[in-house]
């Protein structure tokens, strides 16, 4: 089922850490729902309404090929794939099929690191035969919940999760840490962790563009370009080199909603409703975990496009709906808007578990989960 890329044989490995990626998540489950849609592009957002605002939750591979993808405008998504069919999200769906994927990963191992609704590292390092054990949990995945998944095998997280999107979709690429500048070292930089936008505008700028290069870099170089600490970690990166820890009790680490107006939004008073509406459901939900947080941050996005953030930390955790509500208020009150505004949200992060000795903040965190009102969409990286 599905292709196969293997560089080496990991019967050896010291550890075997499988990332099991899910291909176009969101949009495989719809298409249980609606199998005719298959083969077509199509386009998961906040309605089914071709003129509807907000951005792209996922899309098919079909759509894809349009160059649409997750975070995109509806409006340039519609634009680049007019023959696009809208699928609204469906939050519960969604839910319940990661709930099942997760299933069938944690009956192939004990330390299962779940890092999102769909994707997460396994250890198969207790097996005899790794790649064969990874074969049968992608088949397992798909026997038992119809869904399709990558999976990347490697000897430890970095190579994992590197590995598993060089053979998207539907693929097992297995990648030793010998081979893997020889796999990946003329890709871009960019595709190691941690080198986000700035740094790799920093590295161009010391000319280190590809993986090869930014293994091959003087640690003195790349400390005069990203910092000490920084640099020889994305130099060790680079080479292959990471951790084979799962952290296997993983929490999230803010909670949000956000919503997008139908029309660029000039009523005060609608906003600041809004705010508070969503402030609630904000502390419902937290509070409902036994979770409260300590910083609370308005996002506000003005048009056409523009986005910002502003955050207040508070002297304690709380998941007081009428505290994050005056704070985000606040926060919307010194704002200084100089156009409409398109979206409003309130997060609450640097989150703390209610009865953890002293208030103790959550030790392990994942990947936040977003959701936008009233569909409540989950907004997340598509692969």
């Amino acid at each position: 089922m599905g292709s196969e890329r293997v560089y080496g044989d990991p019967t050896g490995w010291d550890a075997a850490i499988a990332h099991v990626d899910m291909d176009a998540f969101f949009v495989g489950v719809e298409l249980l729902h609606r199998p005719e849609l298959r083969g077509k592009p199509v386009i998961v957002g906040p309605g089914s309404d071709p003129t509807a605002r907000g951005v792209v939750t996922a899309a098919s591979y079909e759509a894809r090929k349009f160059g649409v993808h997750s975070a995109l405008p509806l409006i340039v998504a519609k634009r680049r794939c007019p023959q696009a069919i809208m699928v609204p999200v469906n939050r519960g769906r969604y839910l319940e099929a990661s709930k099942k994927v997760m299933a069938v990963l944690h009956r192939f191992s004990h330390l299962v690191e779940v890092v999102g609704i769909d994707e997460a590292y396994v250890d198969l390092g207790d097996s005899l035969a790794p790649k064969t054990r990874a074969r049968q949990l992608k088949r397992e995945v798909y026997e038992q919940t119809g869904l399709r998944c990558s999976i990347g095998l490697g000897p430890n997280r970095l190579i994992a999760k590197i590995a598993s999107d060089l053979d998207k979709p539907d693929g097992l690429c297995v990648l030793p840490r010998e081979r893997f500048l020889e796999v990946v070292g003329s890709r871009p930089a960019r595709i190691i962790p941690g080198v986000g936008p700035k740094s790799e505008e920093r590295l161009h700028a010391a000319g280190v563009r590809t993986v090869a290069e930014l293994a091959a870099t003087p640690e003195e170089r790349l400390s005069a370009a990203l910092g000490s600490k920084h640099g020889a970690s994305l130099r060790r990166r680079a080479a292959g080199y990471g951790s084979a820890e799962l952290a296997v009790d993983r929490e999230r680490k803010s909670e949000s909603r956000e919503r997008t107006f139908a029309v660029d939004e000039t009523d005060e008073q609608l906003m600041r409703a809004t705010l508070a509406e969503m402030a609630g459901k904000v502390c419902a939900h937290l509070a409902e975990q036994g979770i409260s947080g300590r910083t609370v941050t308005l996002k506000i996005r003005l048009t056409p496009f523009r986005t910002f953030t502003r955050s207040k930390t508070l002297p304690g955790p709380t998941a007081d709906a009428e505290l994050v509500g005056s704070t985000a208020l606040g926060l919307f009150d010194a704002f200084d808007r100089d156009a409409a505004v398109r979206l409003l949200g309130v997060g609450v992060s640097n989150l703390h578990r209610a009865g953890a000795a002293g208030g103790a903040p959550v030790s392990t965190l994942s990947k936040s989960i977003e959701r936008e009102d009233p569909e409540a969409p989950i907004q997340l990286a598509m692969h």
